[in-house]
């Protein structure tokens, strides 16, 4: 079998996710790691060759998908569109509200290579769900909770803010929201009313702690529209309580068929968001082979992507074992 030859840009904590999960993969291998640093400074830990980002360009022909595994915030929105004019590639670009504009814009670039965004458990597997619930009860309302558990997102989003040295987001699901959606309930519940964000930040010196939680809680698309609470604490308590990954969460949909009440439940209990997520874009990684090769380019989601195109298995071979 000739295995799928993999690049990853990015070794922060979703780059060494993907690397686990690619030496875990039957079909697949490590052709090398992209990064901005020094390419010499950076060890790996499967010992797979490391180069400079600038590199990339010349290998086009020794990789087949790239897994780019920048924030968000700032690195996929240059990155997403940038990479898939050269290489089939998989992203987590998870910021729900600009997903309609990052898709137009890596569309426009993937002329000629298939590009797979927002792949993860949410935006990803939990999308999955919502859509297929929806389907199967037209007839009532979604319901996410997220945590609780460190969101990689969010938690990078404070540490681009000036003056922060770490920093960590816990998203917590209000329990009195769930219990009501799962009883069947059917709550109208707002934005506030379903999650509140914790923040533990580790400022600079001489950094202004006023204007860093003010900068947090008045942040669109991440703390605006949440009761978001900061707390500053030292680089030491930091490293003994907030350097773990733990997440998960649930998708609900709570529907009707005439006069019955029905309630889907789809959760995830993670010891690690970043390794969860890095299997996740590793799957999506052979989906997006397979795309290219049937010459299906451009921008896609898992919406668009047959499910058993993220399988290592042959199709016959899921049919007779798992349908």
């Amino acid at each position: 079998m000739q295995k799928l030859k993999i690049g990853i840009v990015g070794y922060g904590n979703i780059g060494r996710g993907v690397e686990k999960a690619v030496g875990l993969a039957p079909d697949m291998e490590l052709v090398g790691v992209f990064t901005r640093r020094e390419a010499s400074s950076l060890k790996v830990a499967s010992g797979a060759p490391v180069y400079n980002v600038t590199d990339a360009a010349g290998m086009r022909d020794k990789i087949d998908v790239m897994i780019l595994c920048g924030g968000s915030a700032t690195d996929l929105a240059v990155q997403g569109p940038e990479f898939a004019t050269m290489f089939n590639t998989v992203d987590s670009f998870d910021t729900h509200a600009k997903i309609p504009e990052y898709l137009a814009a890596v569309d426009a670039a993937a002329k000629s290579t298939a590009a797979v965004i927002s792949c993860g458990w949410d935006p990803g597997l939990f999308s999955m769900l919502r859509m297929l619930s929806g389907a199967v009860l037209p007839l009532g309302n979604d319901y996410t909770f997220w945590g609780r558990g460190v969101s990689q997102g969010h938690s990078d989003a404070i540490r681009r803010i000036p003056g922060v040295h770490l920093a960590v987001q816990y998203t917590v699901p209000i329990e009195n929201a769930v219990s009501a959606v799962r009883a069947g309930e059917n709550p109208d519940l707002s934005t506030r009313e379903k999650h509140t964000r914790e923040c533990f930040v580790v400022a600079e010196d001489a950094a202004d702690k006023s204007a860093i939680e003010k900068a947090i809680v008045t942040m669109p698309n991440y703390f605006s529209d949440y009761d978001t609470t900061v707390t500053f604490i030292t680089e030491d308590e930091f490293r003994t309580n907030h350097t773990e990954m733990p997440h998960g969460g649930q998708v609900l949909r709570s529907g009707t068929t005439g006069d019955k009440k029905h309630v889907i439940e789809f959760s995830l209990n993670l010891e690690s968001n970043p390794e969860f997520t890095g299997s996740v874009l590793t799957a999506c990684a052979r989906a997006a082979a397979r795309l290219a090769k049937e010459g299906q380019f451009g921008a896609k989601t898992l919406f668009d992507i047959p499910l058993s195109y993220l399988s290592a298995q042959e199709r016959m071979s899921l049919i007779s074992t798992l349908l």
